[in-house]
């Protein structure tokens, strides 16, 4: 996040203050003319009309693990609410030491806010598995996946948008806990949108 800022001078009527070529002044509701001098800005306002409008960037959120998000949640409510300190310094220690957050990071968590990361999602496409189907009209493709604590050989989908489409996908904590099969198959990283990387 930057520390600079931008001005622009702005009517009630949220016309911006803007200089044609010729350095004429003109009011235009579209664009306007950004100043970083703040007494520039102030300047034209005075001479022109309207009034100084600081422009701020939006602070980037920081970007925490579901669990982290649940433990911000907390410690907000704790602070909020004024509860114990106790309770206050038993969250911004667990999540200094054993999350690895800074604790600068925490407090520009708690005041900008934050945003979960998601975890990479993956599909598994069995090897050799693949076939026409008729039935489905087209190129089907076998691919593993993770059913109610079990792992199965058995998912059929029409490529990868299908097989994302169908919730075919698993995290890498998931493979990592996967039996010796599963890992054996080369994962395809698939993205949000349900397109290949």
């Amino acid at each position: 996040m930057s520390e600079e800022k931008l001005y622009v001078v702005k009517t009630d009527e949220g016309e911006f203050l803007s200089f044609s070529d010729d350095g004429d002044s003109v009011w235009n509701k579209a664009v306007g003319h950004f100043e970083m001098d703040k007494q520039k800005a102030r300047s034209w306002a005075y001479n022109r009309g309207g009034h100084v409008v600081t422009l701020i960037e939006e602070p980037e959120l920081v970007e925490v693990k579901d669990s982290v998000s649940e433990l911000l949640t907390r410690l907000r409510r704790e602070l909020l609410h004024g509860d114990s300190a106790h309770c206050t310094y038993y969250y911004i220690d667990n999540l200094n030491n054993q999350h690895d957050m800074s604790i600068e990071d925490i407090f520009r968590a708690l005041y900008v806010g934050w945003t979960v990361k998601q975890p990479k999602r993956y599909v598994l496409p069995m090897n050799g598995t693949d076939y026409h189907s008729g039935t489905m009209h087209g190129n089907a493709q076998y691919y593993a996946v993770k059913g109610t604590g079990n792992w199965r050989p058995d998912a059929i989908a029409l490529g990868t948008d299908d097989a994302v489409k169908h919730g075919y996908t698993v995290t890498q904590s998931d493979i990592d806990a996967a039996p010796a099969w599963v890992k054996a198959i080369k994962p395809l990283e698939v993205t949000d949108d349900d397109d290949e990387v």
